[in-house]
């Protein structure tokens, strides 16, 4: 086999490896962003880790395909950047509808992506966005979880105080 044929199974490989990790994958065409967008958009994606990278869209489409995954032919065309999630499912949709609408941009736009084995169209990308990421859920629960108890810890101390009066 040829040193390039095998350079992109390799690349396939990792794709792959990519898509399994992956908890959320959003597809976003970014053509028209400026290197100092695109530089800070990597920023922030680094620092959530979430990966960010541009890829061919005929080696997604193998990796896809070795997955059984068939539902994201349609927006394998034209630049894409692929952005994936690994320990959240939101976190990718929040970082780049963020990061739109932070910067006011129209040059990149989300064109879809994959939860699981799932299509998401835009609309479910900004629901995921707009949901709130699991710590925070974690923290909700915990916070309502100890509330009845603070309550109780509440009562009961006044009533050691008003027998301590008494």
């Amino acid at each position: 086999m040829s040193a390039n044929l095998e350079m992109k199974k390799q690349v396939v490989a990792d794709i792959l490896e990519k898509f399994k990790s992956a908890e959320s994958m959003v597809i976003c065409s970014y053509s028209g962003l400026t290197v100092d967008q695109v530089t800070e958009l990597r920023k922030q994606c680094r620092e959530n880790n979430v990966h960010y990278c541009v890829l061919k869209n005929r080696l997604v489409g193998r990796a896809l395909k070795e997955l059984n995954i068939d539902c994201l032919d349609d927006l394998l065309e034209g630049p894409n950047a692929f952005v994936f999630g690994e320990k959240d499912v939101t976190a990718a949709p929040k970082i780049l509808s963020s990061f739109i609408e932070k910067n006011k941009l129209t040059s990149l736009e989300i064109r879809g992506g994959l939860m699981g084995t799932e299509k998401l169209d835009v609309a479910a990308i900004k629901e995921l966005a707009a949901t709130p990421s699991r710590e925070e859920l974690l923290a909700t629960l915990v916070g309502c979880l100890q509330s009845p108890v603070s309550g109780l810890v509440a009562v009961l101390d006044q009533i050691a105080e008003k027998k301590e009066a008494a």
